[in-house]
């Protein structure tokens, strides 16, 4: 994939109506994915149209005019972002704004099935750290909640990807009824690992047919005092850019998160937005509000257009997200799936 340069960039920085400077933008390069995690995808997708991607060098303009607005971290989402066919393409494109100095951070979050096959690629393109979606060590059960993965696979993946030096966080959705009897497992296996472990909430996105989140919903609030009850937690002010809380585990030294967009908003700090294989940014993953960037990037080659169109996104930026069970409802539910939003 030709080099496309990034734009120069004329103006402030990006700062959304609450003053929030915007400087962590999560791409989704694909919608599909060789797994179909419970509570992120049906068991039978429809996946979008090729035509309605964007091509890998639209993604490189599109993210190259961000870094140039004042982006520092960059982190690759899907579906699974590594089934892209070319993808490493664009992850070597994305590695000339690290060697500028003009990204601090290039990173991924996947479910590790190809890991063993790109881990050492990644490091080549000055990928330091990766975050993997592990929710169970039971491979019957991770078949289960997976539905199409296996965990030795995944392993394998978590195994290559340390041997080439790059940083592995585990990323866990708390998951009533399926894994609430592993969490104790879990931090056991991080400690020996020497993995940060973050636990998620499970979030109100997509229509997932017979799953029900009302079901599979586990408070944060509850899943900590689980760990209290074996573990000692100590507070911790350290963040990673991210809406993580974090504690460190006296027994381990290593990190735990919670990431609690129900029990816990974590809007005041957002510095995010996401943007999707379609060219659609959410300036809120828990908002149905997007603007249409494809459209801009298609309609002309002029960055200064593409700028504003983002400027003025930004500027639509919320306060925060409704996600709410509380009701024993789903209120503030989104229509699409995790897996179009990249997480």
């Amino acid at each position: 994939m030709p080099a496309i340069p990034a734009p120069a960039s004329a103006g402030p920085r990006l700062i959304d109506p609450f003053a929030r400077a915007i400087s962590y933008l999560r791409v989704s390069v694909t919608d599909r994915c060789d797994f179909r995690c419970v509570y992120c995808m049906a068991e039978h997708m429809d996946f979008l149209p090729k035509a309605e991607l964007l091509s890998l060098e639209e993604l490189d303009r599109l993210c190259s005019a961000f870094v140039g607005l004042g982006v520092e971290k960059l982190r690759i989402t899907g579906g699974e972002p590594l089934v892209r066919k070319g993808v490493m393409g664009f992850f070597r494109a994305m590695s000339r704004h690290l060697a500028s100095g003009a990204l601090r951070e290039l990173t991924l979050t996947t479910n590790g099935s190809q890991l063993g096959r790109l881990a050492t690629e990644l490091v080549d393109c000055g990928v330091r750290r990766v975050n993997v979606s592990l929710d169970t060590l039971d491979p019957a059960k991770f078949a289960r909640v997976t539905r199409w993965g296996r965990l030795a696979q995944v392993m394998a993946g978590v195994d290559a990807a340390e041997a080439a030096g790059l940083a592995v966080k585990i990323n866990t959705v708390a998951l009533k009824g399926v894994n609430d009897d592993e969490v104790h497992d879990l931090v056991a296996w991080c400690g020996t690992r020497g993995f940060d472990l973050t636990f998620i909430e499970v979030m109100p996105m997509g229509d997932l047919g017979a799953e029900d989140r009302l079901d599979q919903y586990w408070s944060l609030r509850d899943l900590r005092a689980e760990l209290a009850s074996r573990w000692t937690l100590r507070d911790t002010p350290e963040r990673t850019g991210g809406p993580a809380r974090y504690v460190r585990v006296a027994e381990t030294g290593q990190r735990i998160g919670f990431i609690t967009p129900l029990t816990h908003n974590f809007c005041e700090s957002c510095n995010r937005v996401r943007l999707t294989c379609t060219g659609q940014l959410f300036m809120c993953l828990g908002q149905e509000d997007a603007a249409d960037l494809r459209a801009v990037l298609r309609e002309t080659t002029d960055d200064t257009a593409l700028e504003a169109a983002i400027r003025a996104a930004i500027a639509r930026k919320p306060k925060g997200h409704d996600f709410d069970y509380s009701r024993r409802t789903v209120a503030g539910q989104v229509s699409r799936h995790m897996s179009h939003t990249g997480g």
